[in-house]
């Protein structure tokens, strides 16, 4: 085989997911999929700088037919008719795992992307915990003694696997000499070791995937499918796949999305931290019209969030696809029970938003917000599985509506400024620690918090923002003092070895993406290289 493992022993138990077969089954997808993976790639670029320069996206006049045409996906298979509830999280460790499994909620997001850091012990665990919670045998003891186990009194979450994007590497896998492609490794892995156990189960090889910009990426994606399902033997359209339209250019190709993945596809997630930030990386060079306002200030009903959000239902829903929503992500307080008081009603408001508009289901990050999404979700729904046959007919949404950046309401301040700096250090440290799903101020991050906020320090700068609440100008000297001080005050959070060992490159790394005159596409490429 000219495919090889860097390190093949990261942890116990990991000769049993890189064995010969499953390794000749990626080598195939790579020799089969990466070279267009990577033209792919190449082309985001000049479509970007296309958009920038014009100061705008249109849909696509190329494929008129398909938005005008009369088509629809697949239908649902019965394991996932109903999604009104999906917990998120990493695949890895194990308790994680469990705990989301047994959370009441009716999917798993099982996470190899944003909500994980890529260390290969954890690519590999995550594996194997999929595989052991398919065949019922995953578990785990605590060092004191506390034992994980998968509950048997009431139905487990159904695991939809949300490999990483295609542009992110897997430096520890190489393909006739070059670095492997992070989603073919995730994907075939998961897919080789486990498709056929979830098909025993009644269920199926289900995934999110993360990240697509075009619909030309997401046809990929459908020829992955159907060469996989061909090699091992798999019925033709066994697996089913949600589109994460979290670019902004994806939103203008919502339709050709499913269209190219419609005996594969399942539905659109509509997010809010990614999306943000695919605005601002797409149109960093567009001029002060795109500056946001504080992230705090943008909610999902700003009326170009909106827009976004109505367009995916009502496009889902025409097509027989499953709209699915956002992530609520306020971990609850064991202390302050005012704090969570507060929080589960803006939960409440926002899934009862959320299934007002016709979403199917939505996300939370924690097993204490199940109960309160399912109930809003229940209320809508009643006895039935989804509101696919709730049609949007009336909406109608334009080009200058998904772009009008400036309609939400808020500003920016310093208190913005400190917020996404301190933000962006302490995840990015705790990522680099091998921890992709972090806890800071009862929100539950990943790795698009840190993106969202270290882009938008960035776009300040180079728009030269006035901040509302001290009137000082956003510069690079302001910005590095401000990063000292919320690092100062990091230092006296943490033990001083983990500071040493984990903030100081964070923080190293966080000075390099906001100060630097050019924009970085993804924090987690350099992040990646100081773990691989």
């Amino acid at each position: 085989m000219s495919i090889e493992i860097t390190d093949r022993h990261p942890l116990d138990r990991a000769e049993e997911i890189l064995t010969d077969e499953a390794l000749a089954f990626l080598e195939k997808l790579h020799q089969n999929f990466a070279g267009r993976r990577d033209e792919l790639l190449a082309a985001r670029a000049g479509k970007r700088e296309a958009a920038a320069a014009s100061k705008s996206l249109d849909f696509l006049p190329a494929t008129a037919d398909v938005r005008a045409g009369d088509w629809q996906v697949a239908p649902a298979p019965p394991a996932l008719q109903d999604r009104r509830v999906e917990m998120t999280g990493p695949a890895s460790p194990a308790k994680m795992a469990i705990n989301a499994l047994n959370s009441g909620a009716k999917v798993w997001l099982a996470d190899l992307e944003d909500a994980s850091s890529p260390t290969w012990g954890n690519v590999v665990d995550a594996i194997l915990n999929l595989r052991d919670a398919a065949r019922g045998t995953l578990s785990f003891t605590q060092a004191d003694g506390k034992k994980y186990a998968l509950r048997t009194d009431a139905p487990l979450a159904v695991v939809v696997a949300r490999p990483r994007g295609w542009h992110l590497p897997e430096a520890h896998v190489i393909v006739d000499g070059s670095v492997g492609v992070g989603a073919l490794v995730d994907f075939g892995l998961h897919f080789f070791h486990i498709a056929q156990q979830l098909i025993d189960n009644g269920q199926g090889p289900y995934y999110y995937l993360p990240k697509m910009e075009s619909h030309l990426e997401a046809r990929l994606w459908n020829d992955v499918f159907t060469f996989a399902e061909a090699e091992l033997g798999i019925a033709y359209g066994t697996v089913r796949a949600t589109v994460l339209i979290e670019t902004i250019p994806a939103a203008f190709e919502m339709e050709e999305i499913l269209y190219e993945l419609r005996d594969h596809a399942s539905g659109l997630n509509a997010g809010r931290w990614d999306y943000l930030f695919s605005i601002i990386k797409y149109f960093r060079d567009a001029g002060p019209e795109f500056v946001l306002v504080d992230r705090a200030d943008i909610t999902m009903t700003a009326p170009f969030m909106r827009a976004y959000t109505e367009l995916l239902v009502k496009t889902c829903h025409k097509r027989g696809a499953f709209a699915m929503g956002g992530m609520a992500a306020f971990i609850p307080s064991r202390k302050d029970a005012e704090i969570n008081k507060v929080a589960f009603a803006k939960v409440n408001a926002d899934k009862t938003r959320e299934a007002g508009d016709g979403f199917d289901g939505s996300w939370v990050a924690h097993p204490d917000l199940v109960p309160v999404c399912r109930e809003v979700f229940d209320g809508v729904l009643g006895d039935k599985p989804n509101q696919i046959d709730r049609q949007r007919p009336e909406v109608e949404v334009t080009p200058a509506q998904l772009l009008d950046v400036s309609s939400a309401t808020g500003s920016n301040t310093e208190v913005g400024l400190r917020g996404n700096l301190e933000v962006a250090v302490a995840y990015t440290a705790v990522w680099l620690s091998g921890n992709g799903a972090v806890g800071i101020h009862n929100l539950m991050e990943d790795a698009a918090t840190a993106e969202i906020s270290r882009s938008q320090v960035w776009q300040q700068i180079r728009n030269e923002v006035v901040l509302a609440d001290t009137g000082e100008t956003v510069t690079k000297e302001l910005v590095a003092r401000v990063l000292d001080e919320e690092v100062e005050k990091l230092r006296k959070q943490v033990p001083a070895e983990q500071f040493e060992r984990f903030y100081l490159p964070a923080k190293d790394l966080i000075a390099d993406q906001v100060l630097s005159d050019d924009f970085t596409d993804f924090l987690t490429l350099p992040a990646y290289e100081l773990i691989k």
